[in-house]
């Protein structure tokens, strides 16, 4: 037994002299496994960032850049300081150590070892979709033109189905044509009354235009693409219906390049026999009345609404523009207690995504669930668009502003459900003044 322990001791004492020996890290050693985890799931050829980092050839070209932006924490992006999310993707110190150092020299490997002696297996990337041969597809009509100059277009465009059962959604996934010029885009099913789709009559071909809404209430969600977002997995026991009258529409962001672009966006769906056993909602925090004046540095929108049910909050997702620099989003407790749903200090418009919880959060009946967001319309503010600033009110271009915070929720209990929508449609109709949408003449 002795001997035993004397061995391993003897191996301990080897690794560390070894490693103290190593004249430095190397790409295939240490950089390698960090990129792998981290960044190359959009630095990979035909993925949306703008260069590859598979390789060491890749990489070494880029050293002194990678270093750079890990160390300022603006790569690999992400945005909430609180709380704790699933797939967090923040490197650690350690890691950002290890890319600083690699830096001053990028070698390969040790000259005794070989460049690739310890380099993991590089990730293997689809061509196709992502999750193999889906269920259904289905694309725009034909492709979409997207002029050189302008203000940002919000266009929803009609996808017909075939004729089809009613089935049990489990996953999406959404491929734009041109990622270039495509800021996000949304999934929607129209479930066409005995009067066809209200979405097929507006789109003569091209599309139609459309902000907030795509133009027709319920306007039931599937999911969505931002860039380097992968497929959309629905929670077990949560699976989207897609009725058998449903036809899909899809809203669309594009902002002009310069140049004159095309888009033809695809969407994938996978389907299950299982039936949703719980029915995920999106509670809808909000504010139009954004009128920002030029220098204004702490400007401030609020909304609020209290649960009528218990329910579990899933995740959560934020959206602003430019100049809104902080998210805060807390759940006040029936008893006073708050709880931090979502904290972000330093808002960037170009990395908008879901969030979602590691473990569902419980908020019982007569929770309050309060959104503040902050927007800084100063000339110190770096993404402020406007130099010099000039006033910023609600609207649908980048260049305006906007306030939203969703929470992904689901009643505790499934019976809730109807008050749960009751009381959010009710929300809807208070915001809208009533006087938007309108139920049918008789």
């Amino acid at each position: 037994m002795r001997s035993v322990v004397l061995a391993g001791y003897a191996a301990v004492l080897a690794a560390e002299t070894l490693w103290a020996a190593r004249p430095g890290v190397t790409f295939s050693h240490d950089v390698a496994p960090i990129l792998y985890r981290h960044c190359v799931a959009c630095h990979h050829p035909g993925a949306v960032a703008p260069f590859s980092l598979l390789t060491y050839s890749d990489a070494v070209r880029r050293a002194p850049l990678i270093a750079a932006v890990t160390a300022s924490h603006y790569m690999p992006p992400w945005l909430p300081a609180a709380p704790q999310f699933a797939g967090d993707r923040r490197l650690s110190e350690a890691d950002i150590s290890v890319l600083r150092r690699w830096a001053d020299a990028a070698p390969e490997g040790l000259p005794s070892e070989g460049p690739s002696a310890d380099k993991p297996p590089e990730p293997h990337f689809p061509e196709g979709w992502s999750l193999g041969t889906p269920g259904l597809e289905a694309e725009m009509a034909k492709e979409f033109n997207v002029p050189a100059d302008g203000p940002d277009l919000y266009r929803c465009f009609a996808v017909p189905l075939p004729n089809h059962p009613q089935r049990y959604i489990k996953a999406i996934e959404i491929r734009p044509g041109n990622p270039k010029v495509e800021h996000h885009a949304l999934l929607f099913q129209d479930v066409a009354g005995p009067a066809g789709s209200a979405a097929q009559k507006r789109d003569t071909g091209s599309g139609y235009d459309c902000f907030g809404t795509p133009g027709f209430l319920p306007a039931r969600g599937l999911g969505g693409w931002t860039p380097g977002s992968g497929p959309v997995n629905m929670l077990p026991g949560m699976a989207e219906t897609l009725y058998e009258t449903a036809n899909l529409v899809l809203q669309v962001h594009y902002h002009p390049t310069g140049r004159p672009e095309t888009d033809r966006t695809r969407v994938a769906l996978y389907f299950t026999d299982e039936k949703p056993k719980r029915h995920l909602r999106d509670i809808g925090l909000t504010s139009n009345r954004i009128d920002i004046p030029p220098g204004q540095s702490d400007y401030k929108v609020t909304d609020h609404f209290t649960v009528p049910v218990d329910v579990d909050a899933f995740g959560i997702i934020p959206h602003a523009h430019y100049i809104c620099r902080e998210m805060l989003g807390y759940a006040v407790l029936p008893d006073g207690k708050r709880r931090t749903l979502i904290h972000i200090p330093d808002w960037n418009f170009n990395w908008q995504e879901q969030y979602r919880y590691p473990v569902p959060i419980r908020l019982p009946a007569g929770t309050r669930i309060e959104m503040e967001f902050t927007y800084d319309n100063s000339a110190a503010n770096p993404r402020n668009p406007n130099h010099p600033p000039q006033r910023v009110t609600y609207g649908p271009a980048s260049t305006d502003e906007m306030a939203g915070l969703h929470l992904q929720a689901a009643p505790v209990r499934e019976s809730d459900l109807e008050e749960l929508d009751q009381s959010l449609w009710g929300k809807m109709m208070r915001m809208l003044g009533g006087g938007v949408f309108r139920l049918p003449e008789k």
